[in-house]
């Protein structure tokens, strides 16, 4: 695993549209850090830099630089930085609709490198361990899932990898709250577990006080506050003054 060193970083989309400005975060390895703020603070635009897909979206760093343990991903491309174990569980999941929940497990773990049947075989169990439900569907047509399993689905094609650091973007978005309560139990049960560094972006402040072991709060692009969830604030506070009054709360699809 690896700690995550952002440093002074600076983002820009298009030619003038500054959406991150000297942003400085240190993911310790091994634990999970919540990014909290409303819609448009930047928080996504981090992940984005992180795993290098940017460029796909017209962004680009302008300044600072982004470190996995002690390698610079300044110039690597997205598949790259997928190779030396950076995941990104996006925002709207993702997944490969049309095919099987298994495929798409197997399509990731194939991408980060040759594995043996065995070897295949037993990523798929183990995540099947942490989401069972997965594992009773494995046949079944991934688009047809709900919108919790397919986030399970997400998280555990990100897993399929062994990556050393996963961003998870909006995990409990659009989610009843006990299945958002129930992704996070597991997320935190594989940090605990398997010593996974989480970055993950978050709406649902109570999800991330409970869960996180570090958290920062992006306000227009800028980090406004820092630090463990015992100090950081409670839910109304950080609700109040970050998020406009709205604590994102988890909603059933």
């Amino acid at each position: 695993m690896a700690s995550l060193t952002v440093e002074n970083l600076s983002v820009v989309y298009g030619q003038a549209i500054e959406a991150v400005n000297g942003v400085t975060m240190n993911v310790e390895e091994g634990r999970m850090t919540a990014l909290l703020g409303a819609n448009g603070a930047g928080k996504s635009t981090v992940l984005k830099a992180i795993s290098g897909i940017l460029e796909f979206e017209h962004g680009r760093i302008e300044a600072g630089r982004i470190l996995l343990g002690d390698r610079p991903l300044g110039g690597m491309r997205a598949h790259a930085r997928a190779r030396a174990g950076v995941m990104h569980v996006r925002e709207g999941r993702h997944i490969l609709g049309p095919m099987t929940v298994e495929e798409n497990i197997d399509v990731a773990g194939f991408a980060a490198g040759r594995r043996t049947r065995a070897q295949t075989r037993a990523i798929r169990e183990r995540i099947y361990g942490y989401f069972p439900v997965l594992g009773e569907r494995r046949r079944g047509t991934a688009g047809y899932l709900s919108g919790g399993e397919q986030q399970m689905l997400a998280i555990g094609r990100a897993l399929a990898a062994e990556p050393r650091l996963v961003l998870v973007d909006e995990a409990s978005l659009g989610l009843a709250p006990m299945i958002a309560e129930q992704i996070f139990e597991i997320l935190a049960r594989i940090n605990e577990e398997t010593g996974l560094t989480i970055l993950i972006v978050e709406q649902n402040v109570g999800l991330a006080l409970r869960h996180a072991d570090q958290v920062y709060i992006l306000e227009n692009g800028r980090v406004a506050r820092e630090g463990p969830p015992s100090r950081i604030g409670t839910r109304e506070e950080i609700s109040a003054r970050y998020l406009g009054g709205v604590d994102q709360q988890a909603k059933a699809v």
